[in-house]
């Protein structure tokens, strides 16, 4: 017996005071659904998930919810109204025995549920809220963009515990490795319309181009035929056009139809001039040290960074990534050693916090108000790359409306106030371009221009990012932060810098075991351990468990290395593909460990 659908949209129809948002959709949600939800910025994503947890009323049509079943949705805002702190929040639908699964929650989300309600960040709060909802948990799980406001380390933790979930889930992310991950099918939300398609994730966009091509060719064969008959109405004998009034008709039916195709969206335009050519060195770093209080942000630290290098800076939130670009441009001074800046640097900065733009004043104002951009006496026109430019031609370029231009930037979302900012740095010639968190908010088809843009500028790049995809596209050198002041250079992206360290780790491990089976302890004389029974007995059992994992990862790659197993046997795959994600993820955990253990065992 077929099981109901555990949510049911039909005959959707909404509008926000303009054109149609969706008109007649229709929507079903399985148990064990494991469904990534994409579309452009502004195509309605997040207002299809609200109107799915039944937070949005639509114009017409109906959301059906199965009897019993659960539906969470993470609220970008949530309501914490009537809480004293954010464990009180996270806590407030579970019993007292349950409390435990919040502090879980909280550990590996990283945010601490004792603040106060009235003094916690945005993030701080979307992080209790995606506790709250891990922690109850539901039978559907609506998650809009739940990586935001997450370093690596903590949407490393979310993805694994979406893993293991037997619940149901919508995802909307701009992460790209997140959503691979994670999801099993993808809802493409274009032009009002939702098209559902059960491949993974990275067969996407191969699907979507597909359509497109499609569409093409279909409006040009459209194009053609309107043409041809356009022609015989005006040019055919008055006598014949009026024994074929069908044919009159039928032209118009295909002139209404051609209007009624709507024209996919643009791309933004972006691009980046790199002006004069930088010396060969951009930056080098002697040894430097920076502490903050009591706490370490980097400590004898030495990098050369030169012409054309594009450097990842990763780590934990707070571990004090920026803090190390700002040294490293010049604007902030080390404690201790030499930081010496190349010849003819001219530096763009993307401020993760967007400080750079007046919420208070228009799009137009922002632009017209940078003395970097400003053409003299004239306050309709901005300098581009050398060049005047139309104010509003300009932001068309960036994908705002005419009227957006004189609207405040209070009023657009995220990912417009990153365009807006890339607006305004792209009109800058630079050599050197700081990128401090540019990924947030951005749609994927934003951030592969970006990327593809990134590699074809002539300069330097210093990134920090938490997107590990568009680390791997972009990066060439990789610096990973991991706390109390080590800083450690990789070649390459985030891949690279993992299967690098993964590498560095097991030799170490082999190195450090060798040694100790080598050793023979003195008679009489226990070996002095900070370790408990329990963490003593999981030291001597982490090689035995790493060897297990390396053998099983092993023969995980070797049969996927078959290039006919997706094609001949797609279950087969997609299981061989989970199984080796969680191994790996299992290895990463098991090699840590035994590194902290081993240097807690040994008075490290």
């Amino acid at each position: 017996m077929a099981r109901a659908p555990l949510l049911q949209l039909s005959g959707i129809s909404l509008t926000f005071g303009g054109d149609p948002i969706f008109s007649g959709l229709d929507l079903v949600v399985q148990a064990g659904d494991r469904l990534a939800l994409v579309g452009r910025n502004g195509s309605g994503k997040s207002t299809l998930m609200k109107v799915m947890a039944g937070l949005v009323e639509p114009d017409a049509g109906n959301q059906v919810t199965a009897p019993g079943i659960h539906v969470s949705y993470m609220q970008q805002d949530p309501d914490m109204t009537g809480f004293m702190t954010l464990g009180e929040f996270a806590e407030s639908e579970l019993d007292p025995g349950e409390y435990y699964k919040v502090a879980m929650a909280a550990e590996g989300l990283k945010f601490d549920p004792d603040v106060p309600v009235a003094t916690a960040s945005g993030g701080e709060r979307r992080r209790a809220a995606l506790a709250k909802l891990l922690a109850e948990p539901p039978d559907l799980m609506l998650l809009d963009e739940p990586t935001n406001h997450l370093d690596i380390q903590a949407i490393g933790w979310l993805e694994q515990e979406l893993k293991q979930t037997r619940a149901a889930f919508v995802l909307i992310s701009h992460d790209r490795a997140f959503l691979q991950a994670l999801t099993r099918s993808v809802l493409w939300i274009d032009r009002g319309a939702v098209r559902r398609q059960d491949i993974r994730f990275d067969g996407f966009e191969a699907w979507r181009d597909k359509i497109w091509e499609e569409e093409d060719d279909a409006r040009h064969k459209l194009d053609r035929k309107i043409k041809s008959e356009g022609k015989w109405a005006v040019e055919g004998i008055s006598a014949r056009r009026k024994r074929n009034q069908g044919r009159v008709r039928a032209l118009g039916d295909l002139r209404q139809e051609r209007a009624s195709m709507i024209r996919r969206q643009g791309t933004a335009g972006l691009a980046f001039d790199a002006g004069q050519k930088s010396g060969k060195r951009v930056v080098e770093v002697q040894n430097i040290t920076k502490v903050f209080e009591d706490r370490v942000i980097v400590k004898d630290l030495s990098l050369r960074i030169a012409r054309g290098d594009r450097v990842a800076f990763v780590g934990p939130n707070g571990v004090g990534k920026t803090t190390l670009l700002n040294m490293l441009t010049g604007r902030l001074a080390p404690d201790s050693g030499t930081v010496t800046l190349g010849t003819n640097l001219e530096l763009a900065v993307f401020d993760q916090n967007r400080a750079a733009l007046d919420p208070n004043l228009s799009l137009w104002e922002n632009l017209t108000g940078d003395e970097g951009m400003r053409v003299s006496g004239k306050a309709d026109q901005v300098m581009v790359r050398g060049q005047p430019r139309h104010v509003v031609g300009y932001l068309k370029e960036f994908l705002f409306s005419d009227a957006q231009a004189r609207a405040p930037v209070r009023s657009l979302s995220g990912g417009e106030k990153a365009r807006l900012l890339l607006a305004r740095l792209m009109a800058r010639e630079s050599n050197l371009l700081v990128l401090d968190e540019p990924t947030n908010d951005l749609d994927m088809e934003t951030l592969d221009l970006l990327q593809e843009v990134l590699g074809d500028y002539k300069g330097s790049v210093l990134l920090v990012s938490h997107d590990r995809d568009f680390i791997d596209r972009v990066a060439t050198m990789t610096v990973a932060m991991e706390g109390d002041g080590r800083a450690t250079v990789y070649a390459g992206g985030w891949t690279d810098y993992r299967n690098q360290r993964t590498a560095s780790v097991s030799e170490t491990i082999t190195t450090k075991a060798n040694r100790a089976s080598s050793k023979t302890a003195r008679p009489g004389k226990a070996a002095k351990s900070d370790l408990s029974f329990t963490e003593q007995h999981r030291l001597e059992e982490l090689p035995q468990v790493i060897e297990k994992l390396e053998s099983e990862i092993g023969k995980l790659s070797e049969l996927m290395s078959d290039p006919e197993l997706f094609t001949r046997e797609p279950a087969k795959f997609a299981k061989a593909t989970a199984a080796l994600s969680e191994r790996q993820s299992a290895l990463a955990k098991a090699e840590e460990d035994w590194l902290m253990l081993e240097e807690r065992a040994s008075g490290g």
